[in-house]
């Protein structure tokens, strides 16, 4: 099993501790900026939150909000070798037990939100491989009826900056764009909770 290179973990309790990445096709982990850039708009500390991760991949996004005191990260990955490396990380990084708990699970990430309660989660990451864009669309829908942020949380979503947020948003009924960067490939937003 091929291992490309490591990536840090950039805030809460396992801040500096470092992940193995696999070196597989369609696996693009969220840089440090992205990340740093997301969690200064979820805040520090996750706690009461239930996430789900449900492209997770290297499993980044999930580890950095287990780190921030998350009640439940639940992180799916489709692809054996992948999940199997997400279980080896994860009993690496707890070696420093966090608060909250992490469930890794080897299932497709769409079925297991088609089969989630609504409204059982505050915070979901969609960050799939760019090049199927119908997940991204199938996961997007499925997240606006599991999600609830209660004005903490909210759907991230990791996107090809060509990707025309007015389809996101036609999605989404429900939910609003607060927030939204670019870098040269990458689109990354978040989407709260309409008020009523």
């Amino acid at each position: 099993m091929a291992l490309s290179h490591r990536i840090r973990i950039i805030g809460g309790v396992w801040r500096s501790r470092q992940i193995e990445v696999l070196d597989q096709k369609d696996l693009r982990p969220s840089s440090d900026r992205v990340r740093e850039t997301l969690f200064n708009w979820l805040g520090s500390d996750l706690s009461g939150l239930k996430a789900i991760d449900v492209f997770s991949g290297s499993g980044v996004l999930g580890f950095e909000a287990a780190s921030r005191s998350i009640d439940e990260v639940v992180l799916i990955e489709k692809d054996k070798r992948i999940y199997s490396q997400l279980l080896a990380q994860y009993r690496l990084l707890n070696s420093y037990p966090i608060r909250g708990v992490v469930k890794i699970m080897h299932e497709d990430g769409i079925a297991y939100l088609q089969r989630a309660s609504n409204q059982s989660a505050q915070l979901i990451f969609l960050d799939p491989p760019f090049n199927h864009p119908e997940l991204l669309i199938h996961a997007t829908q499925e997240a606006g009826r599991v999600c609830h942020d209660q004005g903490r949380g909210g759907i991230y979503i990791e996107c090809p900056n060509t990707l025309d947020l007015s389809e996101l948003e036609r999605l989404l009924p429900d939910w609003t764009l607060t927030k939204s960067m670019e870098t040269t490939q990458v689109r990354a937003v978040l989407f709260r909770r309409s008020s009523r």
